[in-house]
């Protein structure tokens, strides 16, 4: 059996995305989370709960969420000294591109972030990723693995690259940019001694017609040894409905995992959780 981590992106986004993803770990349906200490619903008592699953058996690796984008707002005094508000996904992506992101502030950033994650759980991340993969962007991708090697040198980051890198077709255009962009991300991880996960998967098109039941099994069909699932399950809430555009899929996502078939799926093509 391939052991692989099914993880839940979004933790702290909402109450009802918190209370989905808690049950989803003591169901042992997945086996990591990544947290946004950035976001509104990440209180004492969330992270608690979330850390208590862990207390006489480790159920599930806790990491963290680097957001960096609207309509979240910096968390440190550098980057609040150069804007008090983060930029739409789209513009972050194209100030990177041309290299126009402050990257002291940047680091600054995520640093403050993995430091609030400590406040909140105890101990660094195990694993570091980032909202709306702004992990891989360039000038990113330097200050979240900087900040990862000094502030939590045991955790690895996850890179969103496929295997094989056409596996699901050309049509997952967003699985295609990812594909392009944990490229370079891999070779600054390499160069920087930063461990990465092996393989990626779990982009689909978020829409009225997404059909994730059809869709969850090929994301296992290549997925090697310590590869990342990730999916985004959750109850849907005004939270959620204020703060993102993913809202009913997350309850279909849910729904999915609870099914009494999904231990029988994960068997039948070879994979374990971690």
């Amino acid at each position: 059996m391939r052991r692989i981590w099914l993880c839940a992106d979004d933790y702290g986004i909402s109450p009802g995305v918190n209370a989905a993803i808690r049950d989803l770990v003591a169901r042992g349906r997945i086996n990591a989370t990544s947290v946004m200490v950035a976001a509104p619903s990440l209180g004492r008592a969330e992270a608690r709960a979330l850390s208590d699953l862990n207390a006489g058996e480790r159920r599930v690796a806790i990491g963290l969420h680097v957001t960096l984008t609207a309509p979240y707002r910096p968390q440190s005094d550098a980057y609040r000294a150069v804007t008090d508000a983060f930029l739409p996904l789209g513009a972050t992506l194209a100030h990177a591109c041309l290299r126009r992101l402050n990257v002291d502030a940047l680091a600054a950033e995520v640093a403050t972030q993995v430091g609030a994650f400590v406040a909140h759980f105890g101990s660094p991340p195990d694993f570091i990723d980032g909202h709306q993969h702004v992990q891989l962007f360039p000038q990113v991708r330097d200050a979240v693995l900087t900040v990862a090697r000094r502030d939590a040198p045991k955790a690895w980051v996850r890179q969103c690259g496929r295997v094989p890198p056409l596996a699901y077709g050309i049509a997952d255009h967003k699985g295609l940019l990812l594909d392009m962009l944990s490229r370079g991300f891999r070779r600054r991880a390499a160069e920087l001694g930063v461990p990465i996960n092996p393989a990626f998967a779990g982009t689909y098109q978020f829409g009225s017609q997404a059909d994730f039941a059809a869709t969850f099994p090929r994301f296992l069909d290549h997925m090697p040894e310590g590869g990342v699932v990730m999916c985004h399950p959750g109850f849907v809430d005004a939270e959620l409905q204020k703060l993102d555009p993913l809202t009913t899929l997350r309850e279909q996502e849910y729904a999915y995992f609870i099914d009494a078939s999904f231990p029988a799926l994960l068997a039948r093509h070879g994979v374990a959780l971690a």
